[in-house]
């Protein structure tokens, strides 16, 4: 992930040459760079919405880099601060890694080590800023009426839509792909219409059970169905006054779609058995997940049933077709998580975001929710520093240590012997970190010569 365009590098160091010089190679890097030269005066810019990190050397006069990072760490703890200090102060390392620096960089320090940590911290804020932004924008949506959540002109003008249909009566096909909301856009139009006080009653065509489906839908008169003397009230009966969703309606068999146009068009159902059809107030809304026009001129469904469905069709987009919406999304679906899973506060890591921008999410709204559980649960895309965000003190402390290697190697052209001297190890105790950590010593000597 990309550090936005505003990301910035503050640099505190009282040794105005070697500032001067630091920021220099920092600006060359592409960074914008604030130089100071006492942590005073850069903790007076400093907001809790700073889109950047901060690099600061440890002994200075006045306030130094511990208490700079304590200070800082209390306006807005996750902003990153990696502190710059002489050569083998492994002790001050630890303790403020400890506190909660982000890095520990020794002088002399290599362009590369500096320029790599700086980057990685400008990875960290703008992901947390990014996390930050998407909780705000799922609160503000989560005040608003509409559940649908986007701000796509896809989505904006389904909205709209829905606003004009909910308040006429006519019958409404809607149609999209698996998992694009199709029922919650039913849920919207009957809670915008004047049925609402009035049952909504959702049939999964799909799902009828073979041999009772009439029985389900039309319901049956006393004594006109083995095994039971009492009557029954069928799904169409019992949603009269209200709304009828037929959802995946295009799975329904052809025989039923006779039975029930009849419905539709004479507004009155005949229960099994009954000696006569009694009237229903209907508004019937009903979803497919294919192209209707297509199943009928394939067979699978008839033709007066479509057009007598089709008064009025609305079609609920598909996810890709709604740049920019799957971040909120996802967002509003995290929150939800958390209060259904009983989590606390869920950080998302690069990996999570590159998935949310790269995915093509072919089974829509309702694959990125089960997504959103899963990061939620800590099953997906954990991170190699965890849901916190950070990795724990051992985790950090071996970086330390490895980063202390190699800049050490890469100081001596990648002799040992020199490495040794500095560091005070070993050398079995050296070659086996070197093992541990996969240096490669001879891109080292690459590198020392380049």
């Amino acid at each position: 992930m990309l550090a936005p365009d505003n990301a910035t590098v503050m640099f505190v160091e009282d040794d105005e040459q070697l500032r001067l010089a630091t920021v220099q190679t920092l600006e060359l890097a592409g960074l914008q760079v604030l130089p100071f030269d006492r942590a005073a005066a850069a903790l007076g810019r400093l907001t809790p919405d700073f889109p950047g990190v901060v690099v600061s050397d440890i002994r200075m006069p006045g306030m130094d880099g511990l208490e700079l990072l304590a200070r800082i760490l209390a306006v807005d703890g996750d902003i990153p601060v990696l502190l710059v200090t002489g050569h083998g102060d492994v002790p001050m390392a630890v303790a403020a890694l400890h506190d909660g620096a982000f890095d520990f960089i020794p002088k002399p320090f290599a362009t590369e080590r500096l320029l790599a940590a700086i980057r990685r911290a400008l990875d960290r804020r703008a992901l947390v800023i990014e996390n930050r932004r998407l909780r705000a924008a799922a609160a503000a949506a989560a005040q608003e009426e509409s559940p649908l959540i986007g701000e796509s002109p896809a989505m904006v003008r389904l909205r709209a839509m829905i606003g004009q249909l909910a308040e006429t009566d006519v019958d409404i096909l809607l149609e999209g792909e698996t998992g694009t909301g199709k029922e919650l856009v039913a849920r919207m139009l009957h809670r915008s219409s004047r049925r609402r006080g009035k049952p909504f009653v959702a049939v999964n065509c799909a799902a009828l059970p073979d041999g009772i489906a009439e029985i389900e839908l039309f319901g049956h008169a006393a004594d006109s169905v083995p095994h039971t003397r009492l009557s029954r009230t069928g799904r169409i009966a019992s949603s009269s006054g209200g709304t009828l969703l037929l959802d995946e309606i295009d799975s329904m068999p052809l025989a039923m779609q006779a039975r029930l146009l009849r419905v539709l068009e004479e507004r009155e159902v005949q229960p099994i058995g009954a000696e006569r059809p009694e009237p229903v107030d209907l508004r019937v809304i009903a979803t497919a997940k294919e192209d209707v026009a297509g199943a009928v001129a394939a067979g699978r469904f008839r033709a007066d049933l479509y057009y007598r469905l089709a008064t009025m069709r609305l079609r609920v987009p598909a996810l890709r077709e709604c740049a920019g919406d799957v971040f909120l999304l996802f967002a509003a679906f995290i929150e939800e998580a958390k209060q259904q899973l009983g989590v606390g506060d869920v950080v998302l890591d690069a990996a999570v975001h590159a998935h949310l921008a790269g995915h093509g999410w072919p089974g829509n709204v309702r694959e990125l929710r089960n997504f959103a559980f899963e990061v939620a649960a800590g099953r997906s895309f954990a991170g190699a520093e965890g849901a916190g965000g950070r990795a724990d003190l051992p985790a950090r402390v071996a970086k330390f240590e490895e980063n202390l290697i190699r800049d050490a190697l890469l100081r001596h052209g990648g002799r040992v012997s020199l490495a040794l001297a500095e560091l005070g190890v070993p050398r079995k105790t050296l070659y086996d970190k070197i093992a541990r950590f996969g240096i490669d010593l001879a891109e080292i000597k690459r590198s020392s010569r380049g």
